[in-house]
């Protein structure tokens, strides 16, 4: 039967020293080596709408006279985000901490060099990823290990899979799987199946159940049935525990929602499949000689049995050259499916590895077949690639091949690269698929290959629906996960996520759009969330924010994805949404990295849990760290905030300036001035409620602006407690309490209550003015207000002011960066103005969009009020009077 991937974990618990068996009967000798016993280990599942949230622990004491060390290894899916580890010995907790890569490398290089330390997961086999950490522990001590990891369930040929890999390695007194399985939709299956136990001996430790939306198994061998023979204290337990279920697929699709995030499910049953051009492009170099082409001819074969007559397709087989089994595709039919048996036998591996010429080839086949109307009106065309190496003949470059490949399936089709065994660039095949659509896949060299090429063409042999779109109500959605793909297959799922604009909507409309095989189909789902909520009450399994955590797994997922070939800003962005989201909600991801700190010889020792990829991993060095948790705006923007902190931000460098300004309170500064369109911004510094004799610590903010027009004779004035606007002589005033928009010629001013303001003045001149709110009994700080620029194209040239001349283009180069005393923070040079400064790296926060938190944006800064950047001294921009 088909079935899917779901969580793999592999669990192992070792003493670190093996000593030879002593004399003994078996009840004295089972539950310890050299010493150590393990007491228990229980890995448990909870399993809600296709998140999975598992949790490994193993308890073990050390009953030995001297201190031993223990070793816990977990292995998980490739795919699975860590998100806690846990060490606990004897009472004292020690947790790990997720941080962005680079600040947790930081944190524990003293340790490496000590050589304490080591990386505690890196890839194992094709599908896994080992974690192991290790621990000496004093006589007569206890220590638990529990390790937290999360996944979304991915449905495959039907069906999801649990795959765990247990090796205890000893027998233990309580072993324990366990896991509860909820789904709103129903259960439709489940089953359960060890490799390494008879089904007697299974039967009598293995529960398992379902009915309804709950599913539950569990497996709990005795210390008897662990052993590999009566008498032995060896356990039999090393091999594959594997759950398989399915859902209830009465509709085809299904929608939850939980705390204003939602999550849509998408499968439907029972539709014909659409017919497919398929072209299958192939290495033949001489690499490929051998079992591995003796393996590939194999699959071919095999795929050949399934093609359907409908179908359409040829081989195009590269190596220095290219060759073709036909000219143009072909129909599937029995006479035609005996000639390419008998062309795919014939195949003989030679020469070079020309991937590019290759590729090309066959997709002007596919581009032709269309464009002269020779393949099926309602069909769909694929490509699928394999190699076992890099291209090195003709066009070898990796991005001037994935540039070739891109323009010339325009988007029309999706790519599927299979790389056979690690003699390769991973990176780029997996790259050039993604970036046409499709997604890569490694063929690991092995007796199994051919089944591993004929599994990857049994996914994608049934489409069943091309061009499917998800749509949801205008403006009712924020944060939407992806929600359009080229193709449905048979057995598998689409899962769209995202969050609800109006948590108190009665109801919720979702439409899936899509062309099947005889027509164009739309399905519509449509929930009422008032029965929802009450259906959601009798979820005993759902752990938390259930479908919150499963919306950040997938949109990580998403965003780690399109970086891949993402370059220059766009890059940044989606490193900068990604590294938000893991740390904020504790997943380890190649962007983050969890530090773990534990006792060893009397001192703390630091160790560092990574995620490791298939190919190199990108880092993202420290001084670009804030920059990266930062999107930028399409335009230039200058504001102040804070204790005066002044950031211009520099479209043209995609980088920030920063400076800070110290006077004293009562002080009025002309932030903008513009003598063309009669503009003028001043700003009142006010002090903390508590004055510190210490300048250095003091901290001064805004407490007053005022905003000007005089070609209008306009003026606001705003403060902590109210915004009062005079136009010529009448005045008006308004609490911050208030949402209100005031409107007149070529004027907007939006109060936005207890957050900012917004004005106006025509297309191109647009300020806002943030509100900070403290605690009004506050010892020592005051409400305070932040002024931002965010269109100044109707400024004139000659605007000045400590952010107005910046209103223009300027330039500057930064060079010579090293550490500082402070590693996040590196020192550089900067020439500005014709000034050589000395500036440091460092962040400031962006309140405009989050009042409370802000978002961080990176920037050099320039010590001494700005001294070398502004124009002039500071005492220039000092002015007597708000207006």
């Amino acid at each position: 039967m088909a079935s899917v991937q779901w969580p793999c974990l592999i669990l192992a618990l070792l003493s670190g020293l093996v000593v030879p068996s002593f004399p003994g009967s078996p009840s004295q000798l089972l539950e310890e080596v050299d010493g150590t016993e393990v007491h228990s280990t229980k890995i448990s599942c909870k399993v809600t709408s296709r998140f999975a949230h598992n949790v490994v622990t193993t308890k073990a004491i050390n009953r030995a006279n001297t201190a031993k060390e223990v070793s816990f290894d977990v292995e998980l899916p490739k795919t699975a985000f860590i998100t806690n580890f846990t060490l606990t010995i004897d009472g004292v907790t020690y947790p790990g901490n997720v941080k962005e890569k680079e600040v947790a490398k930081k944190q524990y290089e003293k340790a490496v060099s000590q050589g304490k330390t080591a990386g505690l997961v890196k890839a194992s086999g094709r599908k896994l990823e080992k974690f192991t950490v290790s621990v000496n522990i004093a006589a007569g001590s206890q220590v638990t290990f529990e390790l937290t990891y999360e996944e979304l369930l991915k449905r495959h040929k039907g069906k999801y899979e649990m795959y765990l890999k247990v090796q205890p390695k000893q027998l233990v007194k309580h072993f324990e799987i366990e896991a509860d399985i909820f789904e709103p939709q129903g259960i439709s299956t489940l089953d359960a199946k060890a490799s390494f136990i008879t089904n007697d001996v299974l039967g009598s430790a293995l529960t398992k159940s379902f009915s309804g939306k709950k599913g539950h198994v569990s497996f709990k061998p005795s210390l008897d049935q662990q052993r590999s023979c009566p008498t032995c204290t060896e356990s039999l337990i090393n091999g594959d525990f594997i759950i398989t279920y399915d859902v209830n697929r009465e509709s085809p699709a299904n929608v939850q929602i939980v705390n204003g995030y939602f999550v849509h499910f998408f499968a439907p049953q029972g539709l014909p499949v659409v017919p497919k051009n398929i072209v299958f492009v192939i290495d033949i170099s001489g690499s490929m000689q051998g079992r591995k082409m003796e393996q590939t001819k194999d699959a071919l074969l095999k795929i050949l049995e399934d093609v359907k007559e409908d179908d359409y397709l040829n081989f195009i087989l590269f190596s220095g050259d290219v060759t073709t089994w036909k000219d143009n595709l072909v129909q599937a039919t029995p006479e035609n499916i005996q000639e390419a048996r008998t062309f795919v036998r014939n195949i003989q591996d030679q020469g070079m590895t020309n991937i590019n010429d290759g590729l090309l080839r066959g997709i002007s086949m596919l581009n032709k077949a269309w464009a002269e109307n020779t393949a099926p009106e309602r069909s769909t065309s694929i490509i699928i690639m394999l190699t076992d190496g890099d291209a090195n003949v003709g066009e070898s470059r990796p991005p001037k091949i994935q540039e070739n490949v891109r323009n010339a399936i325009g988007g029309k089709f999706p790519l599927y690269n299979l790389g056979f065994g690690h003699n390769l660039n991973y990176n780029f095949l997996e790259s050039m698929a993604l970036e046409n659509h499709g997604f890569a896949r490694r063929i690991y060299e092995d007796s199994d290959a051919n089944l591993q090429l004929q599994g990857f063409y049994e996914e994608v042999a049934n489409p069943l629906l091309t061009g499917v779109e998800v749509e949801y109500p205008d403006n009712a959605i924020l944060d939407l996960t992806q929600n359009a793909y080229h193709h449905f297959y048979d057995g598998s799922e689409i899962v769209v996520a995202g969050r609800l604009v109006d948590n108190d909507m009665n109801n919720f409309k979702a439409d899936v759009k899509g062309h099947g095989a005889t027509n164009d189909l739309t399905f519509t789902e449509e929930v009422d969330l008032k029965e929802m909520e009450k259906a959601l009450q009798e979820q005993d399994y759902i752990f938390g924010n259930y479908i919150e955590r499963l919306w950040a797994y997938l949109t990580i997922e998403q965003l780690l994805e399109k970086r891949k070939n993402a370059q220059g800003d766009e890059k940044e962005n989606l490193t900068a949404q990604a590294l938000d989201l893991s740390l904020k909600y504790h997943f380890v991801t190649p962007l983050t990295s969890m530090v773990v700190t534990k006792p060893e010889d009397n001192e703390n020792q630091t160790a560092l849990v990574d995620k490791p990829g298939e190919g190199p991993v990108d880092t993202v060095i420290p001084s670009m760290a804030y920059l990266n948790s930062y999107q930028a705006p399409q335009t230039p923007y200058y504001y102040v905030d804070g204790d005066p902190h002044f950031i211009i931000q520099v479209a043209e460098k995609d980088d920030a300036i920063c400076f800070n300004i110290d006077e004293e309170p009562g002080t009025v500064l002309r932030l903008v001035q513009d003598p063309i369109t009669g503009f003028t911004v001043n700003g009142q510094i006010i002090g903390d409620k508590t004055v510190s004799p210490n300048s250095e610590t003091r901290k001064t903010y805004f407490g007053k602006l005022g905003i000007a027009n005089a070609q209008m004779d306009f003026r606001i004035e705003v403060t902590p407690e109210k915004i009062t606007l005079w136009n010529g002589a009448a005045q008006s005033t308004f609490s911050w309490l208030d949402t209100v928009k005031v409107t007149q010629d070529g004027l907007s001013v939006m109060i936005n209550r207890k957050k900012n303001m917004v004005v106006s003045f025509g297309d191109g001149v647009t300020f806002v003015v943030v509100l900070h709110q403290v605690w009004k009994k506050h010892p020592i700080h005051q409400d305070f207000l932040g002024f931002y620029v965010v269109d100044s194209q109707q400024m004139s040239a000659q605007t000045h002011g400590l952010l107005g001349q910046f209103f223009h283009p300027f330039d500057f180069q930064v060079s010579d960066i090293h550490p500082g005393s402070d590693p996040t923070k590196p020192h550089a040079t900067m020439v500005v103005k014709n000034h050589r400064l000395t500036v440091t790296r460092g962040s400031q926060k962006d309140y405009r969009k989050d009042v409370s938190n802000g978002t961080k944006v990176a920037c050099w800064f320039v010590h001494n009020n700005g001294q070398g950047l502004i124009d002039g001294v500071l005492s220039d921009y000092i002015v007597p009077d708000l207006f």
